[in-house]
């Protein structure tokens, strides 16, 4: 275990928020050809596995230590368990059935669940710029869910999509809230999440092989390179400093990194995918980009 480090910067959470937001809202793109002819659970098997050699090799580039204490591995564990297992795993198999702008939307609901949850189990107190932001986000939100269920092609199972969506999105706050328990603020970041991703990787392969059986990999380059993208950037690169945002801002502000990431992957979507803007659409994203601003704003 280690001491806390200093308090950082806003600017510095400003600028690691804004960051993860942009590659966060890129990873849907890719997630969307990871499922292909590997079964969903295999894919995330390789997203985390690969992930988790990743965090344990910065971890000791940075010279922290590799292990955790009795309770901190517990931690680890659990964490792993709801973060990098069973959300992954929903968010994955919801992708059959549910456009990926529809699915990153959902994740933007995850800012009820996390305040909420903060609120019962860290005593978290929120002002009222907060919960006016968030009434005026989940406004833009539903807009938004709207968009995109009337784009969803017809014939998918809609309804079936939305309840492995929620069940990630309550997975996902789990992981968040367990991030910014005591117990968690004492160990040290990279480690806590190379132990969790470690974790959550067993539990994914575990997962694949009661389902589907023997591994499966595609030898395509374009899906090999989704996997170290998702991997590295995705995984590795952000959750670091998302780790630092629910320990310096707690879990329902850093939650509002969910409300920018669906509007950047619907304007990646636009570049790449030939999304098109309707009036639903982009009142959605003026107000959940207004909420944010009203939630996170002010003199601090």
């Amino acid at each position: 275990m280690t001491a806390q480090p200093a308090p950082r910067s806003q600017a510095r959470n400003l600028a690691g928020f804004v960051l993860i937001a942009l590659i966060w809202g890129s990873t849907w793109l890719v997630i969307k050809d990871q499922i292909s002819v590997v079964p969903a659970p295999w894919s995330v098997t390789w997203r985390f596995g690969l992930a988790a050699i990743a965090m344990f090799t910065l971890a000791a580039v940075r010279r922290e230590p590799l292990m955790l204490s009795g309770e901190g591995l517990r931690l680890a564990a659990l964490f792993g368990l709801f973060q990098f297992n069973l959300n992954f795993q929903f968010v994955y198999a919801s992708e059959r059935y549910l456009t990926s702008g529809l699915v990153a939307v959902f994740f933007a609901l995850m800012l009820v669940p996390n305040a909420v949850m903060a609120r019962v189990f860290l005593g978290a107190r929120f002002g009222g710029r907060f919960v006016a932001g968030s009434v005026v986000a989940l406004a833009g939100i539903a807009l938004l869910l709207t968009h995109e269920y009337r784009a969803a092609p017809a014939g998918i199972d809609v309804l079936g999509g939305v309840v492995l969506v929620l069940g990630a999105v309550m997975c996902a706050s789990i992981g968040n809230v367990l991030q910014g328990t005591a117990l968690a603020r004492r160990q040290p970041v990279v480690t806590l999440l190379a132990w969790g991703l470690a974790f959550g990787a067993m539990g994914d392969a575990l997962y694949a092989f009661a389902l589907h059986g023997a591994p499966v990999l595609d030898p395509r380059p374009q899906y090999l390179w989704g996997v170290a993208y998702l991997a590295v950037i995705g995984t590795v690169a952000t959750f670091p400093i998302y780790t630092a945002l629910i320990r310096e801002w707690g879990p329902g502000k850093a939650a509002y990194n969910g409300v920018a990431v669906p509007v950047v992957a619907m304007l990646l979507s636009t570049l790449f995918e030939g999304f098109r803007w309707t009036g639903l659409a982009v009142s959605g994203a003026l107000l959940a980009m207004a909420g944010l601003l009203i939630a996170l704003g002010g003199r601090k």
